[in-house]
């Protein structure tokens, strides 16, 4: 008999459901009870305390994303004094406890009582939103924060900050708690220099988990020191470690005179480059700033970000558009000029320009116009016209200078070419295919009897005896087991056409049921959640990884949208006399064993089985501990960073040797239940 889980819980259990409404709480129609909706009833927010209401809806969330972007607001308002000419240095301080010092040493924030609030400008600014200067007037021409939330959100969202600034001669001083100013600005001693120093403490009552990563801010402050020229940033860390006080602060200082073209370095480092000399150029049109650079890597996936005012728009806009626009046409016009595309042949797409292409386009203007506060594409309808001017000319001009460059980014622009129309003959192979056996699936897939893909779950199996034990196992209702036979081809290695060649990913590219590449359609998934489940062994860490590749590169979307999971086995099977449970860690086996201990003890009989292969266990096993909805552990696979993702895949499934020989390096001192 199929085993059925209970209704109230058909999710992971990392997934959450939100609560049935009490009866208290249930909407009630209309007539069956009296409402009461006047001027009473409209709640007026004062102050910050929309933001402390609503903190989501300023930095995205109260998780570690949403705890770092109080650091990310206010070295961005010191950055915008880099960018105006006035700090040449910024300095962020983890202390202990996990508060925070950004220190610059720009013009320093104003004191003086502002004409509108009858307060300080350095009040007015700190707990008052959209109080900044940069609606106008002559305090910045390029700014990042131009809605003016940014540190008075973080004072918002703080239990204590100290804002000290060192202006006009003399140093300023003044605290808030929870966002409300305790005092005037203090004059304090004299001083020849300037700048602002902001300390703030995360609130606990908004962050439930307040722990700053060293490694995500040291990754984001190199990144504005590349987009800044000329501008020191150092990053000190006071905390302990480990529970263990530092002796000495470990401390990172960047500068770079090259901007992004060091920027594109960094990006390429390690990898086999087509030409030797990058594509740079930095101009100013119409009070518009425009830097490019770019090289072409001998990878088939590329890399393009994309900047406005040294923030990071990872959805591109307009500036992107017009980048894209002018490399496509120079690039045509130049093989056609000079006779590598014929008269009767088709030009390069612009997928066909852009693989393996490394870029960096960074853009500053007067009124950027993002879309949604998290300023993740610009919209500005200038800045294509700008960028695309700047990037066509200076282009164009650099393949006539450079005509070994231009020979090899026409080979390798060319090559693509056919690579693209070889691989739409493939993916035309398989939906052709699909089509011709209609509902006809791969004969390996063990389907379920659902028809509703929010419901049905697909589990990649390695192996025929796991697959075996997972189809004896699973529930019919909803769950379907494909079965791999041995390791699948590495795609990272491999363009398109080639990875349609392959039996093994072909049949699973119809199971999913989305095609792949341009026509792949999200709304025919069958399966809303696509479980990785293999062996806890080298073999089955290999295959996990070869499948993570695949999905990554040709299934982005699914991935993003939430549809991919990692199944965790157990690792151990401790019984001692009669009693037996699963550990999934080594930790949890020590703790199940510690359990035991007054058992133990008195002689009882203890025996530890070390699963390595799914097919060790019976299908009672892999159903109660690996598969049942009410006991099972998986992990859902999210992107945080795609550009560490992209650069990761490379190092671990890419062509070149010494990248990964190095990884292996550094990271080995980590690893855990090696299988020798």
């Amino acid at each position: 008999m199929p085993r059925k889980p209970a209704k109230k819980r058909q999710t992971t259990r990392e997934s959450s459901q939100a609560e049935k409404p009490t009866e208290k709480e249930k909407p009630t129609t209309t007539g069956q009870t009296k409402s009461s909706y006047s001027a009473k009833d409209i709640t007026v927010l004062e102050g910050l305390d929309p933001v402390r209401k609503r903190p989501g809806m300023y930095i995205g969330g109260t998780g570690l994303d949403g705890l770092h972007h109080l650091v990310w607001e206010v070295v961005d308002n010191s950055i915008d004094e880099a960018m105006a000419g006035f700090c040449t240095e910024i300095e962020v301080i983890l202390h202990k406890g996990n508060k925070v010092t950004v220190t610059d040493n720009g013009r320093g924030i104003p004191v003086e009582k502002h004409k509108v609030t009858k307060k300080s400008a350095l009040e007015t600014v700190m707990c008052t939103l959209h109080a900044g200067g940069k609606f106008g007037g002559e305090g910045y021409k390029v700014s990042g924060g131009l809605h003016g939330v940014g540190v008075s959100v973080v004072n918002a969202l703080s239990a204590q900050v100290t804002a000290e600034v060192r202006r006009d001669g003399f140093t300023y001083t003044q605290e808030y708690i929870r966002g409300e100013a305790k005092g005037n600005p203090k004059k304090g001693q004299s001083t020849k220099e300037t700048g602002t120093a902001i300390t703030f403490d995360p609130d606990p009552e908004i962050f439930k988990k307040i722990e700053f990563s060293w490694k995500k801010i040291v990754e984001h402050l190199r990144q504005q020191a590349y987009l800044t020229k000329n501008v020191q940033i150092k990053i000190i860390d006071e905390r302990e470690l480990n529970g263990k006080p530092k002796e000495l602060a470990r401390s990172l200082a960047f500068y770079f005179e090259g901007g992004i073209k060091s920027y594109l370095g960094h990006l390429n480092e390690g990898e086999k480059v087509v030409h030797e000399t990058p594509f740079y150029i930095e101009k100013e049109i119409d009070d518009i700033s425009v830097e490019i650079a770019l090289q072409y890597t001998n990878e088939i996936n590329g890399l393009e970000l994309s900047f406005a005012n040294n923030i990071h728009t990872g959805e591109g806009g307009t500036h992107v558009m017009g980048f894209r626009s002018a490399l496509t046409r120079a690039i045509n016009d130049y093989a056609r000029k000079n006779d590598h595309i014929k008269a009767k042949e088709e030009n390069l797409s612009g997928d066909d320009v852009r693989e393996g292409l490394s870029a960096v386009i960074s853009v500053k203007l007067k009124d950027p116009q993002f879309e949604g506060q998290t300023k993740a594409k610009l919209g500005n309808a200038e800045m294509r016209t700008a960028v695309q001017s700047v990037m066509l000319t200076a282009f164009s001009s650099y393949l006539e200078e450079h005509p070994q460059e231009a020979r090899q980014i026409m080979g390798k622009c060319m090559l693509a070419q056919k690579a693209r129309k070889a691989a739409k003959a493939a993916k035309d192979t398989v939906i052709r295919k699909g089509a011709m056996d209609g509902l006809t699936l791969p004969g390996k897939l063990a389907d379920c009897s659902s028809r509703k893909p929010e419901e049905c779950e697909l589990y990649i199996v390695e192996g025929d005896s796991a697959g075996g034990s997972a189809k004896q196992g699973r529930d019919r209702g909803f769950q379907a087991i494909f079965p791999l036979r041995g390791k699948i081809l590495n795609i990272e290695r491999a363009r398109l056409d080639k990875v349609l060649s392959s039996k093994e990913i072909k049949s699973l590219i119809i199971a999913l049921g989305t095609g792949v590449g341009e026509e792949m359609d999200m709304g025919k998934l069958r399966y809303h959640r696509i479980i990785i489940m293999t062996d806890a062994d080298v073999d089955g860490a290999h295959i996990r990884t070869l499948l993570l590749t695949l999905f990554y590169r040709h299934f982005e979307k699914l991935v993003e949208d939430g549809h991919l999971y990692i199944a965790q086995p157990p690792l151990y099977k401790v019984q001692v006399n009669k009693k037996s449970e699963y550990a999934y860690t080594d930790q949890d086996r020590d703790e199940i064993l510690d359990n035991f201990k007054g058992e133990i003890k008195k002689g009882a009989k203890v025996n530890l089985q070390r699963y390595k292969g799914l097919g060790e266990m019976n299908p009672g096993q892999l159903w109660d501990t690996t598969m049942d909805p009410e006991n099972r552990t998986m992990y859902q696979v999210q992107v945080e960073d795609a550009t560490k993702a992209d650069r990761t895949f490379d190092t671990l499934m890419g062509a070149e040797v010494a990248p990964r020989r190095k990884f292996i390096q550094t990271h080995a001192q980590y690893v855990k239940n090696l299988d020798v």
